[in-house]
């Protein structure tokens, strides 16, 4: 045989083995599941129809059915610490957004924990993925930050078409919905878009992923897509179609509701029987409001509502793709809300009703549509929240537990409830886990902070299995607002005004709606648990609150400081070269006479 053709021959059966094992791992990759992470915004713990809402949610529903809900599962009370945590399984002071830009205290704006952005010690779970084979999409609002190595072509997604902010109107892309920023901010692969101005929020962003997913059908790599909706952020706006069918459904009244919604939830099994419910001082008196005024309190939960059934029926869409492209059985499902429900309603704030009054109406016939602004308002939230105490931007349960599923092929008991605290930093090795990919402390050659989440597969494979061990603590913190979570116990502080800032202790497994203090009956565990928070605190550069903090008045500061200040400098120095240039001729002129 000459030494060509043998040459020849060791060539061919290079090419036939490289073939193989090339397809070997195109067959392993396929086996991989694909990841569709759904994040809804300030959804409260009883929005969800599977979780005893009223709001009818069949899409969010059926993947319940398939899936396990997680009835103790926890977040930040705000949504970009929440959306730091989701995407990399740290703390979020250790991520870098301790707070978000928009209420923390300028003090502490820049250091370790308060960059409001991410930091460069961080990876999301999205680059490890990317990094291991996967395909990956995000869509929808960003808000963690929008520097170029923040934006999601440098966070790990191939394509994206974000909103890089903490919301914007959902029926103008250039209409932000308060003067937080000065403009709306889109990025569409990592430069900014080119927006049409007129769209419906969560209808266009499942447009856009499944015009992602289409164009890579023959990628032959599995896909992450990360889908993060503003349905229900403020200004609440939906369809009129949507609106429509929860007419008269509220005309009972936020205590009514609160209770009905209750009542399903224990009936479903996911909170005790027995469970109580405060009475929420920010709750108004239905009974005691006028016929006028009831109707017009009504209206904006029928928004509400309708707004979160759009969203769930683009969600069906989604669905109804993966099942016709045969991806549908090969795809893990993860829905989460950011945090609870919104109480806040700018128009109680001065500087936030000059504001609005130019841009929005808030007449009753008109809300929900193209250029009405509504809220719900403290008192509708705490019955979205229901039975839970408190709502957004407070630690008590009504701000940080949401309704969260996982469904899909790594579930072994479809419709199952697992009851032990769970948390939003649990996702990412979740995700990482099931796709079989090591999160290590280096990534790309360099030191990241580490994943102190815990990874969900167990639960998934067995839901009555509790989550953590007894003793395993889990911090947090935000605007003053503290709580430790160990076993079943949840050590809580709440600041004034609402609270009183003193630290309670609450079994949250026996009383989810936080109606009994403990801490002079475990007098043990109280004072533990206090010194692990402290040192908690310390570990992850939480910095005390400066004298006077207040969050409504922190918002306006921040606006004024990074949006109008900037624009008052150019003004000032214009007008002081507009004086000075007088000035000048104003001095010629006299030399000259």
């Amino acid at each position: 045989m000459s030494r060509y053709r043998r040459a020849w021959i060791v060539w061919l059966t290079a090419t036939v083995a490289l073939g193989s094992i090339a397809r070997a791992d195109i067959r392993a990759a396929a086996q991989r599941p694909n990841f569709v992470v759904i994040v809804a915004d300030d959804w409260g713990y009883t929005d969800v129809g599977a979780f005893g809402g009223e709001i009818a949610t069949p899409h969010l529903d059926s993947l319940a059915a398939n899936g396990i809900r997680f009835a103790n599962f926890h977040t930040s009370a705000e949504c970009s610490p929440t959306r730091a945590m989701l995407l990399t399984g740290v703390d979020s002071h250790r991520t870098g957004i301790g707070a978000m830009r928009e209420s923390v205290p300028h003090q502490h704006y820049g250091k370790p924990g308060y960059l409001t952005v991410l930091s460069r010690d961080v990876v999301t779970f999205a680059s490890r993925l990317q990094a291991a084979g996967y395909r990956n999409y995000a869509v929808g609002k960003w808000h963690v930050g929008k520097e170029p190595h923040n934006l999601p072509p440098a966070r790990g997604f191939d394509r994206s078409l974000v909103q890089g902010d903490s919301g914007s109107d959902n029926w103008d892309t250039q209409q932000r919905y308060l003067g937080l920023t000065d403009k709306v901010y889109w990025f569409e692969d990592g430069r900014e878009a080119i927006m049409p101005r007129r769209f419906y929020s969560s209808e266009f962003y499942v447009d856009r992923a499944l015009q992602y997913l289409r164009q890579d059908k023959n990628s032959g790599k599995p896909f992450l897509l990360y889908l993060a909706f503003q349905a229900n952020h403020i200004p609440l706006q939906a369809p009129k179609e949507f609106v429509e069918r929860y007419s008269g459904r509220y005309d009972g009244g936020w205590h009514q509701l609160r209770q009905e919604r209750r009542d399903r939830a224990a009936a479903l099994g996911l909170i005790p029987t027995n469970t109580r419910m405060v009475e929420m001082a920010t709750t108004e008196n239905w009974n005691q409001l006028d016929a006028r005024r009831r109707a017009y309190e009504s209206r904006r939960m029928e928004v509400y509502a309708g707004m979160a059934e759009a969203m769930d029926h683009h969600v069906g869409r989604l669905i109804a793709h993966l099942k016709e492209t045969s991806q549908f059985e090969n795809t893990v499902f993860v829905f989460l809300s950011d945090n609870g429900a919104e109480a806040s309603d700018p128009l109680a704030i001065r500087s936030g009703r000059m504001w609005l009054r130019w841009q929005y109406t808030w007449e009753r016939s008109r809300l929900g549509e193209p250029g009405a602004y509504a809220v719900i308002g403290p008192s509708w939230a705490s019955a979205a929240a229901s039975p839970l105490a408190y709502y957004k931007f407070h630690a008590g349960e009504g701000g940080l537990r949401v309704p969260m599923i996982i469904s899909g092929k790594a579930v072994t008991a479809p419709g199952a409830i697992h009851h032990s605290f769970t948390h939003v930093k649990d996702i990412a090795p979740t995700l990482l886990e099931l796709a079989d990919v090591t999160a290590s402390n280096t990534f790309g050659g360099r030191a990241v902070e580490s994943i102190t989440g815990r990874s969900l597969l167990p639960v998934l494979q067995e839901p009555s299995r509790r989550h953590r061990e007894v003793d395993e603590t889990v911090g947090y913190e935000l605007a003053g607002h503290g709580a430790l979570f160990r076993g079943d116990l949840k050590l809580l502080r709440i600041p004034p005004p609402i609270g009183d800032g003193r630290w309670r202790l609450y079994d949250i497994a026996k009383d989810p709606g936080e109606t009994r203090d403990l801490s002079l009956d475990l007098p043990t565990e109280y004072a533990e648990m206090i010194a692990v928070y402290a040192r908690y605190e310390q570990e992850n550069g939480v910095l005390p609150l400066p004298a006077g903090y207040e969050p409504r008045k922190q918002v306006s500061i921040n606006a004024f400081l990074f949006v109008y200040l900037p624009y008052m400098k150019w003004i000032v120095g214009l007008v002081v070269l507009v004086l000075a240039a007088w000035w000048v001729l104003a001095r010629r002129r006299r030399n000259k006479s």
